[in-house]
Protein backbone atom coordinates (compact mmCIF):
# COMPACT_ATOMS: atom_id res chain seq x y z
CA UNK A 1 0.00 0.00 0.00
CA UNK A 2 2.89 2.16 0.99
CA UNK A 3 4.27 1.91 -2.59
CA UNK A 4 1.14 2.53 -4.54
CA UNK A 5 0.28 5.48 -2.78
CA UNK A 6 4.40 7.29 -3.22
CA UNK A 7 3.51 6.25 -6.73
CA UNK A 8 0.07 8.31 -6.95
CA UNK A 9 1.87 11.19 -6.75
CA UNK A 10 4.37 10.98 -10.42
CA UNK A 11 1.08 9.51 -11.98
CA UNK A 12 -0.81 12.26 -11.15
CA UNK A 13 2.24 15.19 -12.01
CA UNK A 14 2.55 13.05 -15.44
CA UNK A 15 -1.37 13.44 -16.28
CA UNK A 16 -0.78 17.33 -15.08
CA UNK A 17 1.92 17.82 -17.53
CA UNK A 18 0.29 15.96 -20.31
CA UNK A 19 -2.39 17.64 -19.87
CA UNK A 20 -0.80 20.94 -19.56
CA UNK A 21 1.41 20.68 -22.69
CA UNK A 22 -1.47 19.08 -25.15
CA UNK A 23 -3.24 22.72 -23.48
CA UNK A 24 -0.67 25.02 -24.98
CA UNK A 25 -1.94 24.08 -28.66
CA UNK A 26 -5.35 23.79 -28.03
CA UNK A 27 -6.81 25.78 -25.87
CA UNK A 28 -5.71 29.26 -26.96
CA UNK A 29 -8.06 28.16 -29.96
CA UNK A 30 -11.29 28.97 -27.81
CA UNK A 31 -11.13 32.23 -27.51
CA UNK A 32 -9.80 32.51 -30.86
CA UNK A 33 -13.46 30.45 -32.52
CA UNK A 34 -14.96 33.69 -30.36
CA UNK A 35 -13.44 36.42 -31.59
CA UNK A 36 -13.05 35.23 -34.93
CA UNK A 37 -16.71 33.65 -35.65
CA UNK A 38 -18.31 36.01 -33.13
CA UNK A 39 -18.94 38.79 -35.68
CA UNK A 40 -20.31 36.23 -38.05
CA UNK A 41 -23.21 35.95 -36.09
CA UNK A 42 -25.02 39.12 -36.99
CA UNK A 43 -27.84 38.82 -39.09
CA UNK A 44 -26.80 41.27 -41.96
CA UNK A 45 -24.08 39.74 -42.13
CA UNK A 46 -25.53 36.20 -43.20
CA UNK A 47 -28.13 38.83 -45.64
CA UNK A 48 -25.05 39.85 -47.35
CA UNK A 49 -23.34 36.57 -47.92
CA UNK A 50 -26.37 34.72 -49.51
CA UNK A 51 -26.84 37.66 -51.64
CA UNK A 52 -23.46 37.47 -52.66
CA UNK A 53 -23.61 36.95 -56.35
CA UNK A 54 -20.52 34.39 -56.24
CA UNK A 55 -21.72 32.38 -53.11
CA UNK A 56 -24.20 29.94 -55.33
CA UNK A 57 -21.67 29.25 -57.44
CA UNK A 58 -19.11 28.79 -55.05
CA UNK A 59 -21.12 26.53 -52.94
CA UNK A 60 -22.29 24.37 -55.94
CA UNK A 61 -18.63 23.92 -56.96
CA UNK A 62 -17.60 23.11 -53.33
CA UNK A 63 -20.25 20.46 -53.27
CA UNK A 64 -19.79 18.95 -56.30
CA UNK A 65 -15.45 18.63 -56.00
CA UNK A 66 -15.77 17.56 -52.35
CA UNK A 67 -18.46 14.70 -52.38
CA UNK A 68 -17.09 13.40 -55.87
CA UNK A 69 -13.70 13.50 -54.67
CA UNK A 70 -14.45 11.80 -51.51
CA UNK A 71 -17.06 9.33 -52.73
CA UNK A 72 -14.48 8.32 -55.79
CA UNK A 73 -11.41 8.17 -53.36
CA UNK A 74 -13.46 6.07 -50.71
CA UNK A 75 -14.27 3.74 -54.14
CA UNK A 76 -11.08 3.09 -55.60
CA UNK A 77 -9.81 2.08 -52.43
CA UNK A 78 -12.40 -0.13 -51.83
CA UNK A 79 -12.00 -1.91 -55.18
CA UNK A 80 -8.38 -2.30 -54.98
CA UNK A 81 -8.52 -3.49 -51.79
CA UNK A 82 -11.65 -6.33 -52.74
CA UNK A 83 -9.31 -7.14 -55.48
CA UNK A 84 -5.72 -7.30 -54.86
CA UNK A 85 -6.06 -8.45 -50.85
CA UNK A 86 -3.98 -10.51 -49.93
CA UNK A 87 -2.46 -10.98 -53.44
CA UNK A 88 1.49 -10.00 -53.66
CA UNK A 89 0.13 -7.30 -55.97
CA UNK A 90 -1.81 -6.16 -52.58
CA UNK A 91 1.78 -5.85 -51.06
CA UNK A 92 3.73 -4.33 -53.75
CA UNK A 93 0.78 -1.71 -53.14
CA UNK A 94 1.71 -1.17 -50.01
CA UNK A 95 5.46 -0.98 -50.32
CA UNK A 96 4.86 2.02 -53.00
CA UNK A 97 2.68 3.64 -50.58
CA UNK A 98 4.65 5.74 -48.65
CA UNK A 99 6.42 7.65 -51.80
CA UNK A 100 2.98 8.71 -52.81
CA UNK A 101 1.72 9.56 -49.50
CA UNK A 102 5.44 11.67 -49.20
CA UNK A 103 3.99 13.99 -52.09
CA UNK A 104 2.33 17.02 -50.73
CA UNK A 105 -1.46 17.88 -51.77
CA UNK A 106 0.07 21.45 -53.37
CA UNK A 107 2.75 19.61 -55.51
CA UNK A 108 0.55 16.45 -56.85
CA UNK A 109 -2.13 19.53 -57.88
CA UNK A 110 0.81 21.05 -59.68
CA UNK A 111 1.84 17.61 -61.01
CA UNK A 112 -1.80 16.68 -62.29
CA UNK A 113 -2.23 20.56 -63.72
CA UNK A 114 1.12 19.82 -65.82
CA UNK A 115 -1.13 16.59 -67.03
CA UNK A 116 -4.47 18.07 -68.02
CA UNK A 117 -3.86 21.49 -68.55
CA UNK A 118 -5.01 22.89 -71.77
CA UNK A 119 -1.23 22.62 -72.96
CA UNK A 120 -0.26 19.76 -70.65
CA UNK A 121 1.33 16.54 -71.63
CA UNK A 122 -1.98 15.01 -72.35
CA UNK A 123 -3.16 16.95 -74.65
CA UNK A 124 0.62 17.28 -76.12
CA UNK A 125 0.37 13.26 -76.70
CA UNK A 126 -3.06 13.85 -78.37
CA UNK A 127 -2.19 16.72 -80.38
CA UNK A 128 0.69 15.20 -81.63
CA UNK A 129 -0.59 11.94 -83.20
CA UNK A 130 -3.79 14.13 -84.59
CA UNK A 131 -1.16 16.82 -85.84
CA UNK A 132 -2.51 19.82 -83.83
CA UNK A 133 -1.04 23.08 -84.27
CA UNK A 134 -3.22 24.56 -80.97
CA UNK A 135 -4.96 23.57 -78.21
CA UNK A 136 -8.19 22.56 -79.82
CA UNK A 137 -11.31 23.77 -77.94
CA UNK A 138 -12.50 21.16 -75.91
CA UNK A 139 -9.21 21.15 -73.89
CA UNK A 140 -9.77 24.98 -72.54
CA UNK A 141 -13.19 24.65 -71.77
CA UNK A 142 -13.71 26.23 -68.10
CA UNK A 143 -14.42 23.74 -65.04
CA UNK A 144 -17.13 25.32 -63.00
CA UNK A 145 -18.06 22.55 -61.42
CA UNK A 146 -14.97 21.68 -60.26
CA UNK A 147 -14.15 18.41 -61.61
CA UNK A 148 -10.73 18.36 -62.14
CA UNK A 149 -10.17 19.41 -58.46
CA UNK A 150 -12.41 16.17 -57.41
CA UNK A 151 -10.12 13.76 -59.72
CA UNK A 152 -7.00 15.39 -58.11
CA UNK A 153 -9.04 14.92 -54.69
CA UNK A 154 -10.14 11.56 -55.49
CA UNK A 155 -6.40 10.42 -56.03
CA UNK A 156 -4.52 11.51 -53.71
CA UNK A 157 -6.96 10.62 -50.45
CA UNK A 158 -7.20 7.75 -51.93
CA UNK A 159 -3.66 6.67 -51.15
CA UNK A 160 -4.49 8.03 -47.70
CA UNK A 161 -7.31 5.89 -46.95
CA UNK A 162 -5.92 2.20 -48.65
CA UNK A 163 -2.75 3.13 -45.81
CA UNK A 164 -5.51 3.40 -43.66
CA UNK A 165 -6.90 0.30 -44.91
CA UNK A 166 -3.56 -1.57 -44.96
CA UNK A 167 -3.37 -1.38 -41.26
CA UNK A 168 -6.53 -2.44 -40.26
CA UNK A 169 -6.40 -5.29 -42.81
CA UNK A 170 -2.92 -6.62 -41.07
CA UNK A 171 -4.38 -7.61 -38.19
CA UNK A 172 -4.99 -11.27 -37.38
CA UNK A 173 -8.24 -11.85 -36.30
CA UNK A 174 -9.39 -10.36 -40.11
CA UNK A 175 -7.10 -12.95 -41.80
CA UNK A 176 -8.48 -15.62 -40.33
CA UNK A 177 -11.94 -14.99 -40.80
CA UNK A 178 -11.12 -14.31 -44.54
CA UNK A 179 -9.80 -17.61 -44.35
CA UNK A 180 -12.52 -19.71 -42.85
CA UNK A 181 -15.08 -17.79 -44.89
CA UNK A 182 -12.94 -19.02 -48.11
CA UNK A 183 -12.54 -22.61 -46.52
CA UNK A 184 -16.33 -22.80 -46.38
CA UNK A 185 -16.62 -22.01 -50.07
CA UNK A 186 -17.19 -18.62 -50.30
CA UNK A 187 -15.63 -16.80 -53.02
CA UNK A 188 -13.48 -12.93 -52.03
CA UNK A 189 -16.36 -11.12 -53.55
CA UNK A 190 -18.71 -12.82 -50.98
CA UNK A 191 -16.37 -12.67 -48.15
CA UNK A 192 -15.72 -9.05 -48.55
CA UNK A 193 -18.97 -8.48 -48.56
CA UNK A 194 -20.75 -10.48 -46.25
CA UNK A 195 -17.94 -10.58 -43.43
CA UNK A 196 -14.79 -8.16 -44.17
CA UNK A 197 -16.85 -4.67 -44.67
CA UNK A 198 -19.31 -4.70 -42.16
CA UNK A 199 -16.39 -4.64 -40.11
CA UNK A 200 -13.85 -2.48 -41.82
CA UNK A 201 -16.89 0.58 -42.99
CA UNK A 202 -16.73 1.34 -39.09
CA UNK A 203 -13.54 1.82 -38.77
CA UNK A 204 -13.09 3.97 -41.77
CA UNK A 205 -15.25 6.53 -40.41
CA UNK A 206 -13.19 9.07 -38.89
CA UNK A 207 -10.77 8.84 -42.03
CA UNK A 208 -13.27 9.00 -44.52
CA UNK A 209 -14.62 12.53 -42.24
CA UNK A 210 -10.95 13.69 -42.49
CA UNK A 211 -11.11 13.10 -46.27
CA UNK A 212 -14.02 14.91 -46.64
CA UNK A 213 -13.17 17.98 -43.80
CA UNK A 214 -10.05 18.54 -46.07
CA UNK A 215 -11.89 18.75 -49.32
CA UNK A 216 -14.42 20.91 -48.27
CA UNK A 217 -11.99 23.39 -46.75
CA UNK A 218 -8.48 22.91 -49.27
CA UNK A 219 -7.11 26.26 -50.98
CA UNK A 220 -4.17 25.55 -52.53
CA UNK A 221 -5.41 22.51 -54.69
CA UNK A 222 -8.29 25.14 -55.41
CA UNK A 223 -6.07 27.75 -56.24
CA UNK A 224 -3.70 25.62 -58.28
CA UNK A 225 -6.65 23.32 -60.50
CA UNK A 226 -9.33 25.63 -59.86
CA UNK A 227 -12.25 26.44 -61.06
CA UNK A 228 -11.04 30.29 -61.34
CA UNK A 229 -14.56 32.52 -61.69
CA UNK A 230 -16.38 32.03 -58.97
CA UNK A 231 -13.88 29.68 -56.79
CA UNK A 232 -14.98 27.34 -54.33
CA UNK A 233 -16.36 28.31 -51.45
CA UNK A 234 -12.96 27.66 -49.20
CA UNK A 235 -10.98 29.97 -51.74
CA UNK A 236 -13.76 32.47 -51.13
CA UNK A 237 -13.61 32.69 -47.55
CA UNK A 238 -9.65 32.60 -47.83
CA UNK A 239 -10.09 35.89 -49.93
CA UNK A 240 -12.71 37.33 -47.50
CA UNK A 241 -11.03 36.34 -44.46
CA UNK A 242 -7.91 38.03 -45.73
CA UNK A 243 -9.79 41.24 -46.44
CA UNK A 244 -8.44 44.37 -44.47
CA UNK A 245 -12.33 45.34 -44.01
CA UNK A 246 -14.44 44.06 -41.06
CA UNK A 247 -17.32 43.68 -42.81
CA UNK A 248 -15.76 41.81 -45.34
CA UNK A 249 -13.68 39.74 -42.82
CA UNK A 250 -17.07 38.84 -41.06
CA UNK A 251 -18.73 37.24 -44.30
CA UNK A 252 -15.53 35.24 -44.58
CA UNK A 253 -16.46 33.95 -41.00
CA UNK A 254 -19.96 33.18 -41.86
CA UNK A 255 -18.93 31.44 -45.24
CA UNK A 256 -16.51 29.08 -42.90
CA UNK A 257 -19.34 28.10 -40.49
CA UNK A 258 -21.37 27.26 -43.64
CA UNK A 259 -18.49 24.50 -44.51
CA UNK A 260 -18.13 23.39 -40.75
CA UNK A 261 -22.34 23.53 -41.27
CA UNK A 262 -21.74 21.44 -44.85
CA UNK A 263 -19.59 19.04 -43.00
CA UNK A 264 -21.57 17.86 -40.37
CA UNK A 265 -24.75 17.61 -42.26
CA UNK A 266 -22.73 15.29 -44.63
CA UNK A 267 -21.36 13.33 -41.74
CA UNK A 268 -24.99 12.75 -40.46
CA UNK A 269 -26.66 11.84 -43.41
CA UNK A 270 -23.52 9.25 -43.65
CA UNK A 271 -23.95 7.93 -40.40
CA UNK A 272 -27.96 8.08 -40.91
CA UNK A 273 -27.33 5.87 -44.39
CA UNK A 274 -25.23 3.78 -42.69
CA UNK A 275 -27.38 3.06 -39.26
CA UNK A 276 -30.29 2.30 -42.19
CA UNK A 277 -28.16 0.01 -44.13
CA UNK A 278 -27.45 -2.44 -41.31
CA UNK A 279 -30.52 -2.43 -39.76
CA UNK A 280 -32.14 -3.57 -43.65
CA UNK A 281 -29.13 -5.84 -44.63
CA UNK A 282 -30.57 -9.39 -44.84
CA UNK A 283 -28.88 -12.36 -43.35
CA UNK A 284 -26.65 -14.43 -45.64
CA UNK A 285 -28.66 -17.57 -47.16
CA UNK A 286 -25.51 -19.41 -47.23
CA UNK A 287 -25.10 -19.56 -51.34
CA UNK A 288 -21.51 -20.04 -52.30
CA UNK A 289 -20.69 -17.94 -55.91
CA UNK A 290 -17.77 -19.58 -57.78
CA UNK A 291 -14.52 -17.36 -57.28
CA UNK A 292 -13.69 -15.29 -60.35
CA UNK A 293 -10.73 -15.05 -62.55
CA UNK A 294 -7.18 -13.96 -61.28
CA UNK A 295 -7.84 -10.47 -60.55
CA UNK A 296 -6.20 -7.84 -63.42
CA UNK A 297 -3.26 -5.36 -61.42
CA UNK A 298 -6.27 -2.66 -60.85
CA UNK A 299 -3.40 -0.70 -58.90
CA UNK A 300 -1.27 0.19 -61.77
CA UNK A 301 -3.76 2.54 -62.91
CA UNK A 302 -3.63 4.67 -59.55
CA UNK A 303 0.47 4.41 -59.10
CA UNK A 304 0.86 5.67 -62.78
CA UNK A 305 -0.98 8.55 -61.94
CA UNK A 306 1.00 9.45 -59.05
CA UNK A 307 4.43 8.59 -60.75
CA UNK A 308 3.67 10.98 -63.86
CA UNK A 309 2.43 13.69 -61.82
CA UNK A 310 6.60 13.07 -60.38
CA UNK A 311 7.70 12.87 -63.63
CA UNK A 312 6.08 15.88 -65.00
CA UNK A 313 7.75 17.85 -62.11
CA UNK A 314 10.99 16.35 -62.85
CA UNK A 315 10.68 17.41 -66.81
CA UNK A 316 9.42 20.93 -66.06
CA UNK A 317 12.14 21.69 -63.69
CA UNK A 318 14.96 20.73 -66.44
CA UNK A 319 12.98 22.13 -69.50
CA UNK A 320 14.56 25.37 -71.11
CA UNK A 321 12.18 25.79 -73.56
CA UNK A 322 8.75 23.27 -74.18
CA UNK A 323 6.55 24.28 -76.81
CA UNK A 324 2.87 22.59 -77.68
CA UNK A 325 2.69 20.02 -79.21
CA UNK A 326 6.05 18.52 -78.88
CA UNK A 327 6.13 15.92 -76.31
CA UNK A 328 9.47 16.31 -75.44
CA UNK A 329 11.28 19.75 -74.53
CA UNK A 330 14.13 20.88 -76.96
CA UNK A 331 16.60 21.32 -74.07
CA UNK A 332 17.27 20.42 -70.91
CA UNK A 333 19.21 22.05 -68.93
CA UNK A 334 20.10 22.64 -64.54
CA UNK A 335 19.69 26.13 -64.98
CA UNK A 336 16.33 26.75 -63.21
CA UNK A 337 18.08 24.84 -60.38
CA UNK A 338 20.68 27.13 -60.97
CA UNK A 339 18.79 30.28 -60.43
CA UNK A 340 16.18 28.90 -58.16
CA UNK A 341 15.01 30.71 -54.93
CA UNK A 342 16.53 28.54 -51.86
CA UNK A 343 15.01 30.80 -49.34
CA UNK A 344 11.69 29.93 -49.01
CA UNK A 345 13.21 26.23 -48.85
CA UNK A 346 15.16 26.98 -45.54
CA UNK A 347 12.43 28.55 -44.30
CA UNK A 348 10.33 25.52 -44.65
CA UNK A 349 13.19 23.56 -43.17
CA UNK A 350 13.57 25.10 -40.04
CA UNK A 351 9.80 25.66 -39.54
CA UNK A 352 9.12 21.86 -40.01
CA UNK A 353 11.74 20.76 -38.23
CA UNK A 354 11.14 22.98 -34.93
CA UNK A 355 6.98 22.17 -35.37
CA UNK A 356 8.01 18.17 -35.58
CA UNK A 357 10.64 18.01 -33.10
CA UNK A 358 8.68 19.86 -30.29
CA UNK A 359 5.76 17.16 -31.20
CA UNK A 360 7.41 14.59 -30.71
CA UNK A 361 8.03 14.74 -26.75
CA UNK A 362 4.23 15.74 -26.11
CA UNK A 363 3.21 13.25 -28.22
CA UNK A 364 5.18 10.80 -26.36
CA UNK A 365 4.60 11.78 -23.09
CA UNK A 366 0.41 12.19 -24.05
CA UNK A 367 0.58 8.77 -25.05
CA UNK A 368 2.08 7.52 -21.82
CA UNK A 369 0.77 9.30 -18.73
CA UNK A 370 -2.21 11.59 -21.14
CA UNK A 371 -5.76 10.85 -20.53
CA UNK A 372 -7.02 7.93 -23.30
CA UNK A 373 -10.56 9.06 -23.33
CA UNK A 374 -9.51 12.58 -24.73
CA UNK A 375 -7.53 11.26 -27.71
CA UNK A 376 -10.59 12.06 -29.73
CA UNK A 377 -10.91 15.45 -29.43
CA UNK A 378 -7.09 15.89 -30.22
CA UNK A 379 -7.95 14.64 -33.70
CA UNK A 380 -10.43 16.77 -34.26
CA UNK A 381 -8.35 19.30 -36.71
CA UNK A 382 -8.02 16.23 -38.91
CA UNK A 383 -11.82 15.68 -38.99
CA UNK A 384 -12.83 19.66 -38.99
CA UNK A 385 -12.30 21.99 -42.18
CA UNK A 386 -9.14 23.59 -41.53
CA UNK A 387 -10.68 27.61 -42.04
CA UNK A 388 -12.67 28.14 -38.91
CA UNK A 389 -9.51 26.76 -37.21
CA UNK A 390 -7.04 29.11 -38.95
CA UNK A 391 -9.46 32.16 -38.73
CA UNK A 392 -9.36 31.00 -34.76
CA UNK A 393 -5.63 30.81 -34.69
CA UNK A 394 -5.50 34.25 -36.29
CA UNK A 395 -7.91 36.00 -33.95
CA UNK A 396 -5.92 34.89 -30.90
CA UNK A 397 -2.25 36.01 -32.41
CA UNK A 398 -3.82 39.00 -32.78
CA UNK A 399 -5.25 39.86 -29.61
CA UNK A 400 -1.95 38.36 -28.03
CA UNK A 401 0.04 40.45 -30.46
CA UNK A 402 2.31 37.76 -31.74
CA UNK A 403 1.12 37.42 -34.96
CA UNK A 404 3.76 37.07 -38.22
CA UNK A 405 6.71 36.36 -35.50
CA UNK A 406 8.39 32.48 -36.16
CA UNK A 407 6.93 31.74 -32.77
CA UNK A 408 3.27 32.57 -33.84
CA UNK A 409 4.23 30.02 -37.27
CA UNK A 410 5.52 27.32 -35.55
CA UNK A 411 2.64 27.38 -32.88
CA UNK A 412 0.04 27.44 -35.86
CA UNK A 413 1.66 24.30 -37.53
CA UNK A 414 1.40 22.49 -34.08
CA UNK A 415 -2.06 22.30 -34.43
CA UNK A 416 -2.07 19.59 -37.45
CA UNK A 417 1.03 17.79 -36.49
CA UNK A 418 0.16 16.95 -33.30
CA UNK A 419 -2.94 14.86 -34.19
CA UNK A 420 -1.35 13.44 -37.40
CA UNK A 421 1.80 12.09 -35.46
CA UNK A 422 -0.41 10.94 -32.40
CA UNK A 423 -2.25 8.59 -34.88
CA UNK A 424 0.77 7.22 -36.45
CA UNK A 425 1.86 5.87 -32.59
CA UNK A 426 -0.84 5.17 -31.37
CA UNK A 427 -1.44 1.90 -33.17
CA UNK A 428 2.26 0.73 -31.94
CA UNK A 429 1.60 2.33 -28.09
CA UNK A 430 -1.19 0.30 -27.73
CA UNK A 431 0.07 -3.03 -29.08
CA UNK A 432 3.60 -2.62 -27.02
CA UNK A 433 4.10 -5.43 -24.41
CA UNK A 434 3.37 -4.12 -21.30
CA UNK A 435 5.15 -6.64 -19.31
CA UNK A 436 8.70 -5.38 -20.43
CA UNK A 437 8.10 -2.02 -18.16
CA UNK A 438 6.85 -4.05 -15.36
CA UNK A 439 10.01 -5.90 -15.20
CA UNK A 440 11.86 -2.47 -15.43
CA UNK A 441 9.85 -1.64 -12.71
CA UNK A 442 10.02 -4.68 -10.69
CA UNK A 443 14.10 -3.92 -11.17
CA UNK A 444 13.77 -0.23 -9.43
CA UNK A 445 13.12 1.45 -12.20
CA UNK A 446 10.95 5.03 -12.37
CA UNK A 447 8.41 5.26 -15.24
CA UNK A 448 10.36 7.91 -16.88
CA UNK A 449 13.30 5.52 -16.39
CA UNK A 450 11.32 2.84 -18.16
CA UNK A 451 10.39 4.71 -21.17
CA UNK A 452 13.73 5.93 -21.46
CA UNK A 453 15.61 3.03 -21.51
CA UNK A 454 13.19 0.41 -22.42
CA UNK A 455 9.86 1.48 -24.09
CA UNK A 456 10.71 4.38 -26.33
CA UNK A 457 14.05 2.62 -27.58
CA UNK A 458 11.65 -0.54 -28.51
CA UNK A 459 9.54 1.47 -30.10
CA UNK A 460 12.13 3.48 -32.45
CA UNK A 461 10.50 2.40 -35.73
CA UNK A 462 7.30 3.70 -35.30
CA UNK A 463 8.97 7.34 -33.25
CA UNK A 464 10.74 7.49 -36.47
CA UNK A 465 7.99 7.14 -38.65
CA UNK A 466 6.00 9.94 -36.73
CA UNK A 467 8.47 12.21 -36.95
CA UNK A 468 8.87 11.97 -40.48
CA UNK A 469 5.19 12.19 -40.98
CA UNK A 470 4.98 15.60 -38.79
CA UNK A 471 7.77 16.67 -40.55
CA UNK A 472 5.94 15.72 -44.05
CA UNK A 473 2.47 17.51 -42.63
CA UNK A 474 4.50 20.82 -41.46
CA UNK A 475 5.83 21.45 -45.07
CA UNK A 476 2.47 20.64 -46.40
CA UNK A 477 0.31 23.41 -44.41
CA UNK A 478 -0.61 26.37 -46.48
CA UNK A 479 -3.46 28.21 -44.53
CA UNK A 480 -1.90 28.23 -41.09
CA UNK A 481 1.38 29.68 -42.81
CA UNK A 482 -0.35 32.72 -44.83
CA UNK A 483 -2.60 33.30 -41.79
CA UNK A 484 0.01 32.84 -38.63
CA UNK A 485 2.77 34.27 -40.68
CA UNK A 486 1.32 37.61 -42.24
CA UNK A 487 2.46 37.02 -45.51
CA UNK A 488 6.33 37.53 -44.17
CA UNK A 489 7.16 33.48 -43.97
CA UNK A 490 7.44 32.21 -47.62
CA UNK A 491 7.90 29.04 -47.57
CA UNK A 492 8.00 26.13 -50.72
CA UNK A 493 4.17 25.39 -50.42
CA UNK A 494 3.33 29.36 -50.62
CA UNK A 495 5.72 29.70 -52.96
CA UNK A 496 4.11 26.87 -55.12
CA UNK A 497 0.70 28.17 -55.02
CA UNK A 498 1.46 31.98 -56.05
CA UNK A 499 3.31 30.53 -58.86
CA UNK A 500 0.87 28.51 -59.80
CA UNK A 501 -1.48 31.66 -60.33
CA UNK A 502 0.72 32.85 -63.46
CA UNK A 503 4.38 32.23 -63.03
CA UNK A 504 7.55 30.19 -65.11
CA UNK A 505 6.17 26.73 -65.48
CA UNK A 506 9.78 25.68 -64.83
CA UNK A 507 10.38 27.72 -61.48
CA UNK A 508 6.98 26.70 -60.46
CA UNK A 509 8.58 22.54 -60.75
CA UNK A 510 11.48 23.37 -58.69
CA UNK A 511 9.47 25.10 -56.14
CA UNK A 512 6.67 21.94 -56.42
CA UNK A 513 10.00 19.31 -56.54
CA UNK A 514 11.39 20.54 -53.42
CA UNK A 515 8.04 20.51 -51.59
CA UNK A 516 8.22 16.76 -52.75
CA UNK A 517 12.27 16.50 -51.85
CA UNK A 518 12.12 17.51 -48.18
CA UNK A 519 9.80 14.59 -46.59
CA UNK A 520 11.25 12.31 -48.54
CA UNK A 521 14.52 13.43 -47.04
CA UNK A 522 13.06 13.49 -43.82
CA UNK A 523 11.40 9.77 -44.63
CA UNK A 524 15.20 8.96 -45.96
CA UNK A 525 16.89 10.03 -42.62
CA UNK A 526 14.67 8.17 -40.08
CA UNK A 527 15.03 5.19 -42.05
CA UNK A 528 18.54 6.06 -41.98
CA UNK A 529 18.99 6.48 -38.13
CA UNK A 530 17.18 3.02 -37.80
CA UNK A 531 19.67 1.20 -39.94
CA UNK A 532 22.34 2.66 -38.01
CA UNK A 533 20.88 2.10 -34.86
CA UNK A 534 19.52 -1.42 -35.04
CA UNK A 535 22.84 -2.80 -36.84
CA UNK A 536 23.37 -4.89 -33.52
CA UNK A 537 20.14 -5.35 -32.54
CA UNK A 538 17.57 -7.41 -34.14
CA UNK A 539 14.76 -6.67 -31.97
CA UNK A 540 14.68 -3.02 -33.03
CA UNK A 541 14.33 -3.90 -36.88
Amino acid sequence: MAMSMRGLPRVEWGIVLAVSLIALVFVPLLPGLVWALGPSLAAQVWQTLLADPQFPHALQATLVSSLLGTLMAGLMAAVLASRLYPSPSWRRLQQRLPLLLSVPHAAFAVGLFFLIAPSGWLARATGYFLSWASPPDWVTVQDPYGLSLALALAFKESWFLLWVLAAVLGEQALKRQMAVARSLGYSAAQTWRLILWPQLLPRLGWPMAAALAYSLSVVDMAVILGPGTPPTLAVLTWQWLSDPDARVQAQGAAASLVLLGLFLMCAALAYAGWRTLMQRRAYPAGRRVPAGRRPWPWHLPLLAVGYATLGMLVVWSLAQSWFFPALWPAVMTWDNWRSADWAPLWTTLWLALAASLLCLPLVLIWLEWGPKRLNALLYMPLVLPALPLVAAQYAALLHLRLDATPLALVWSHLLWVLPYMLLTLVGAYRAFDARLVTSARALGCSQLQACLRVKWPLLLRPVLAAWAVGFAVSVAQYLPTLFAGGGRFATVTTEAVALSAGGSRQVLAVQALLQVLLPLAAFALAFGWLRLRSRHRQGLR
